[in-house]
């Protein structure tokens, strides 16, 4: 079993206002079912259903749906991050659609400045689970279970990063910068990444360097 995770962009941004007081929300599609995602991966319907139907029990309904700004490596979520907590999540039409509220935590007012300002954002799931190769894809398996929905930066900045290392651009990092070596070792993964894999990497990579800063 290890960490499973998947990005969409197709959430919309929206406030509400009641008393004079703004909240802030997103909502759209959290996750798909029966789909090739970009990563080469499917969520049987029956899985992806019946995890759901598990996360709303033990966590929507019990207000512990909570999600991180940015997208850690583990399952666990890490409360000093929280920038928001999923109030509704339900199937449509192979969709799994959601809404989260931002919260007023010091995370979730980055969230609400970016939105403000209009910056593009997606959300990324998170979960553990075992694939199984399956007609040139791999098939999520019954054992997924889902940790978290993260709000993460456009994830077209992977490939921008993937870009600028690619160019020869130098990195050098030493009592806080990074050295070429690292950099090296993004390229060999990126480069010898198979094409289902490829985001899967990228996104691996442009993670781990946005840790160093």
């Amino acid at each position: 079993m290890f960490l499973i995770t998947e990005t969409t962009e197709d959430v919309n941004f929206l406030t509400e206002e009641n008393d004079g007081k703004k909240s802030y929300f997103i909502e759209g599609i959290f996750m798909q079912s029966d789909k090739k995602n970009r990563n080469g991966r499917v969520y049987p319907r029956k899985t992806l259903l019946g995890e759901i139907n598990r996360y709303n029990k033990e966590y929507v309904q019990k207000n512990r749906a909570m999600g991180e700004l940015g997208h850690p490596e583990g399952p666990t979520v890490n409360l000093e991050r929280v920038s928001h907590i999923i109030n509704d999540l339900h199937e449509d039409n192979g969709n799994i659609m959601g809404k989260a509220k931002i919260l007023d935590t010091p995370y979730g007012k980055i969230v609400k400045n970016l939105m403000d300002e209009g910056a593009k954002l997606g959300v990324s799931s998170r979960g553990m689970g075992t694939l199984k190769e399956k007609g040139g894809v791999n098939e999520v398996q019954n054992d997924f279970m889902l940790s978290a929905v993260d709000i993460v930066a456009d994830p077209s900045a992977p490939d921008a990063f993937v870009n600028g290392i690619m160019e020869g651009k130098q990195w050098i990092w030493d009592n806080g910068l990074m050295r070429e070596e690292t950099i090296d070792s993004y390229q060999k993964m990126i480069k010898s990444a198979d094409g289902a894999d490829l985001m899967e990497v990228k996104l691996n990579a442009f993670r781990d360097f946005l840790t160093r800063l």
